[in-house]
């Protein structure tokens, strides 16, 4: 039998949240969406080809603790990755069990909480994407919104107010032992090198939870907006705002850090965030023009991570087939080229394609080696004999051959 997700109807019918939580269909389904997530073990060391066996095993005794409201989530495992932009972002990586929980969680909470989100709200939401976000930005753009607040909130992920978070909760879920679970994930301890540091705030990305909380604490943003009559696109805890003039976007920009301040318990990074046009400025690795009309182009920085990732996997190639390095290339431009298919200038992309060509010639410059090899190749490729032996001796680098 198929596993399903329940409505919002059957879920009002359901005496106890936390027995549809462990409801078999709704359990079922979460394994599924773990197991496909793959991800790396927690602090327990277990992995996906263990993990179910240790269900097995254990799941009756977890199960039963679940129901009786006495389960304790495991700590975090502490990961540091380096932003595209520079800086770190600590991730917490839950135990598997416990993903599979938070996992049963939102596929519960999720469609009790999604119908009061936002319509500009695009991040970690079921038939959203940032794909819509960058279309809808062009449109705001389009109706002559020149000027964009973008703000950036300072680790946002790390300094969400437990306890704000829980109010806005419990105004929604009257079960005591959900609230008292999701409670204990948000407080649980965060392992880095075998030590264990207690949180009193923050919502670790690395958890299938994260993400819905995040937008039932940012719903209150998203209302705010709406209530002065902003144009606005929310995706997570990136958001930018757009006006009119440069005076009215200075204006908004105070007041809604106050707001984030004040209400929110929030901080808003000065040094990231700006009043400025939208070409100026990185929405979800896009840039939208203005001239002759509004165009959604790919930003320098998106260019210059790829261009960094292809560079990653070209290092080293010289001793390996081209047909091999191409294998390895094209699942990374094709996931590159799906995400970026929005744009709609093309010289930079035929630049990149270029750049692309040169650096896999010169890979074949290089594994050539001797005179002799380079002219037989060359001349299997079309050249005259006379061209061909010029060229292979011509004591000029491999970049410079690969490009004549």
């Amino acid at each position: 039998m198929t596993a399903r997700l329940r409505t919002n109807a059957e879920l009002e019918q359901t005496s106890g949240l936390m027995g549809v939580v462990c409801e078999r269909g709704n359990l079922k389904l979460a394994y599924q969406r773990v197991v496909k997530n793959k991800g790396a073990a927690g602090v327990d060391g277990i992995g996906i080809a263990e993990f179910k066996d240790h269900l097995k095993r254990h799941w009756p005794r977890i199960k039963a603790k679940l129901l009786a409201g006495s389960y304790i989530p495991s700590p975090v495992r502490r990961v540091d990755i380096e932003k595209p932009q520079g800086g770190t972002r600590t991730l917490g990586i839950p135990t598997l069990t416990d993903r599979l929980i938070q996992q049963a969680l939102h596929q519960v909470l999720s469609p009790i909480f999604e119908a009061d989100f936002s319509a500009s709200s695009y991040g970690f939401r079921p038939g959203r994407n940032a794909h819509q976000a960058v279309k809808a930005a062009q449109q705001h753009v389009a109706e002559g919104r020149r000027v964009v607040v973008d703000m950036d909130l300072e680790k946002f992920f790390d300094r969400v107010n437990h306890d704000l978070l829980m109010e806005r909760l419990s105004k929604k879920i009257d079960d005591g032992q959900v609230l008292r679970l999701i409670r204990r994930y948000l407080e649980a301890g965060m392992m880095a090198e075998g030590v264990i540091c207690p949180r009193k705030e923050g919502t670790p990305q690395g958890g299938p939870l994260s993400p819905l909380l995040s937008n039932i604490l940012l719903t209150d943003l998203d209302r705010e907006l709406e209530r002065r009559g902003h144009a606005f696109c929310r995706y997570a805890d990136d958001c930018t705002i757009y006006v009119r003039s440069r005076a009215a976007g200075e204006r908004v920009m105070a007041s809604i850090t106050r707001f984030l301040v004040e209400k929110l318990k929030l901080r808003v990074n000065r040094t990231k965030s700006a009043v400025a046009h939208p070409w100026e400025r990185t929405f979800l690795g896009y840039r939208v023009t203005w001239h002759p009309v509004p165009r959604v182009r790919i930003a320098p920085e998106s260019y210059q991570r790829l261009e960094g990732r292809i560079r990653e996997v070209l290092k080293g190639a010289r001793g390996r087939s081209l047909t091999t390095v191409i294998a390895e290339l094209n699942p990374v431009l094709r996931g590159w080229a799906a995400y970026f298919k929005l744009t709609e200038t093309k010289t930079a992309l035929e630049e990149l394609d270029g750049w692309i060509r040169h650096k896999l010639r010169c890979i074949l410059w290089r594994q050539w080696k001797r005179p002799y090899t380079r002219a037989k190749n060359l001349m299997k490729a079309g050249l005259t004999e006379e061209r061909a032996w010029r060229t292979a001796c011509n004591q000029r680098g491999p970049w410079w051959n690969s490009g004549s």
